[in-house]
């Protein structure tokens, strides 16, 4: 799979120095990464696209909407004694659906229902206060049939067999070999006792409902789509929360939610997608062991409100991630997001509470919205474009590999243990507000960019390390600052020009003995002096070394 990613050249190395302006870096377009997705192995993949856009990419789920069916002419069956009927056939404890039409199940039932109608068939089953326990298979086996409605009155209950061969024809609680739609205003309570909660061969749809799934392996499954636009779902699953796994078409195999109320705790990944993960709306809370939210080649939010935990990546894309409105809070054991092509944010909040690396792609775009990351390591990384090569100056020690950062707008705060903000190729701002509280240790940088860091607009503060501190190129359009001063957690530091003004303050998080800070206020061959708790530290003045400063790291002095 071709994937494109800006890239920018140039190697960035220099001093204590106000820099004046220059030229910005130029973007390219190369071949990224494979997304080792088997479902499109020739698709390129555009960080930008809009949910719509990736929806209609994709083929369209099949649902059974309300209007499609009548409780008109219902056949009502008891199961605490069933009896054949019209449509309906029973062999011991076997009930069988055998013809088109809506068919109202109450009572209990110690034994299975079947649906084997005819190939063109639509059923509607009715749960109402039905209880069905299966301890030989599935409780409700879809055999056949073209599309299927399970509407939802009153509690009911569905449990299976405590075990499945590996070869087993069916192994869920509820399992379709056709179109499955919910819906119904009831409540559903089901144990995938041997496999998975809920599974449809084809398209799965939630439409409305309280749904309860606890399964030893998924909980929802759509081999072709998994889609909610309704409902309340709580799920315990052993495997994955919401699976859909269609991996021999590039328009299957898709999860989207756009509506209900979803809190999903996954002994793997909560959501599973072979290609696309589209969320536009309703809420999510999930725990995952595995991947909070993993999609083959598109993940697209716009509106959801989500909360994801995750051992793994809280958001995880083999290709592309767009975020555009809504509210995500990220909490990971490795990367908050992380996309093998590209990342782009275009507004809505976003937090990461808790990373090893808080942002990571190879190319990552923010252009609006509020963005808060904190990491172990580095706290937004442009990385994994191509293997870097050993050596070349600061930065890691290496060379440009052809990865992009940009900050074009919004908020962006970053708490870093490793490097705060990093390229491994090259970095631009040209708008927004970006504030860096970078490492404690001289072994990394608040700034780290093999490449050229250029700043052409917005506001930059980056505060840790001298150690590896990094500073804007010289040729960046937009002045800027760089000097050594020392400081701990709590402590004022100020930016003062000549008047003795405030320029700009900030309360330190941590220990720092670097300050870096470029904003269109400053301006060419004015002086500026940095102060830690009114302290005057560093007199700064456009190309000549800072007093006190020193170490490596820097944009190099303005010609």
């Amino acid at each position: 799979m071709k994937r494109y990613v800006l890239t920018a050249a140039g190697l960035l190395f220099g001093s204590v120095v106000l820099a004046g302006c220059a030229v910005a870096a130029t973007p390219t377009t190369v071949t990224g990464v494979d997304s080792g997705s088997t479902a499109s192995p020739t698709v390129v993949v555009d960080a930008t696209l809009t949910a719509d856009a990736v929806l209609a990419d994709n083929e369209d789920s099949t649902t059974v909407n309300d209007d499609e069916w009548s409780l008109d002419s219902a056949t009502a069956v008891d199961l605490s004694s069933p009896s054949a009927t019209d449509g309906v056939s029973v062999d011991g404890s076997t009930l069988t659906i055998t013809a088109a039409g809506t068919f109202v199940l109450s009572g209990d039932l110690d034994g299975q229902v079947v649906v084997a109608s005819p190939d063109d068939a639509v059923v509607a089953i009715v749960l109402s206060d039905a209880s069905i326990t299966s301890s030989g298979g599935p409780a409700i086996w879809v055999q056949s049939a073209d599309d299927v409605v399970i509407s939802l009155e009153g509690d009911s209950s569905v449990s299976d067999a405590s075990s499945y061969a590996d070869d087993a024809d069916a192994n869920a609680a509820v399992f379709s070999e056709a179109d499955l739609t919910f819906s119904g205003s009831g409540s559903l309570t089901v144990s995938g006792n041997g496999g998975d909660g809920i599974t449809s061969e084809d398209d799965l749809v939630v439409l409305s409902g309280s749904i309860t799934v606890e399964a030893a392996d998924d909980a929802l499954r759509g081999k072709d789509s998994l889609v909610v636009k309704g409902g309340e779902l709580t799920l315990t699953a052993g495997g994955d929360a919401l699976l859909s796994d269609n991996e021999e078409d590039a328009t299957r195999g898709y999860v989207w939610v756009d509506d209900g109320t979803l809190v999903a705790t996954a002994g793997d990944d909560g959501i599973d997608a072979v290609t696309d993960v589209v969320l536009t709306g309703g809420s999510l809370t999930l725990d995952a062991t595995g991947k909070g939210v993993k999609a083959g080649v598109y993940l697209v939010a716009e509106g959801t409100e989500a909360s994801v935990t995750a051992q793994d990546d809280a958001l995880h894309s083999n290709g592309a991630i767009h975020l555009n409105l809504g509210t995500v809070a990220l909490a990971s054991g490795d990367d908050g997001l992380h996309a093998d092509s590209a990342i782009v944010i275009d507004g809505g909040s976003l937090t990461v509470s808790q990373s090893y690396e808080g942002i990571e792609a190879p190319s990552i775009t923010i252009n609006d919205g509020d963005v808060t990351v904190k990491a172990s390591d580095d706290g937004i990384n442009a990385s994994g474009n191509a293997t870097a090569s050993e050596g070349g100056g600061m930065g890691g020690g290496m060379g440009d590999t052809g990865e992009l950062l940009t900050i074009a707008g919004g908020t962006v705060l970053i708490s870093a243990e490793g490097d705060g903000f990093d390229s491994n190729g090259s970095a631009v701002v040209s708008g927004g507000t970006l504030v860096v509280n970078g490492p404690t240790n001289d072994g990394n940088g608040a700034l780290d960019v093999n490449g050229i860091l250029t700043v052409s607009g917005g506001t930059v503060f980056a505060i840790g390390s001298a150690g590896m501190a990094v500073s804007p190129d010289a040729s960046s359009p937009q002045s800027w600052i760089s000097a050594t001063v020392s400081g701990t957690a709590g402590d004022v530091v100020q930016v003062l020009d000549s008047t003795g003004a405030v320029v700009y303050e900030y309360t330190a998080e941590k220990a720092f003995s670097s300050v870096v800070f470029s904003s269109s206020v400053l301006a060419d061959g004015a002086n500026y002096s940095v102060t830690v708790n009114g302290s005057s530290a560093v007199t700064v003045t456009e190309g000549t070394a800072a007093a006190g400063s020193g170490g490596p790291g820097g944009g190099g002095m303005r010609p």
